[in-house]
């Protein structure tokens, strides 16, 4: 039962400490990698997807060196593993329609992919706006 609490309560950090590195760090110092995905782009991969590389290799790392045991630490792996792969399915699969194969008319799918579209709205640096994905300001879903 514990595991099951450590990957969930991963998952609900990883959404915070996102919403942190994408406001202050992509938006900031590593904008030059993180502007890929705001441009408009006919190739399959952006210079953004190394983030997504680095996730995984920090969650992949966790769970190795973890494997015998099963303790915290390849929980906390499994976890940001968990939180990648809803991020994959919602970011990139539902709201960027990387795969044309997903649509969805639920309330609150719909109002994620109306938060990103604010997001993006702003296609610089500076002055943006929503950079959660899974917690959407209730702001959102009165417009």
């Amino acid at each position: 039962m514990i595991s099951i609490l450590i990957v969930l309560s991963t998952i609900v950090v990883m959404e915070c400490l996102s919403w942190c590195i994408h406001k202050y760090l992509f938006h900031g110092p590593l904008w030059f990698m993180h502007k890929s995905h705001h441009e408009k782009s006919h190739a399959f991969f952006e210079w953004n997807d190394l983030f997504a590389l680095l996730f995984a290799a920090l969650s992949l790392y966790l769970m190795y060196v973890d494997r015998k045991y099963f303790g915290y630490r390849f929980f906390i792996g499994f976890g940001i593993t968990m939180y990648g792969v809803i991020y994959f399915v919602v970011h990139d699969w539902f709201v960027h329609r990387r795969f044309k194969t997903f649509k969805s008319n639920n309330t609150y799918l719909k109002a994620v992919r109306k938060a990103h579209k604010i997001h993006h709205k702003n296609q610089g640096k500076d002055k943006g706006e929503a950079f959660g994905l899974l917690f959407i300001n209730k702001k959102v879903l009165k417009n």
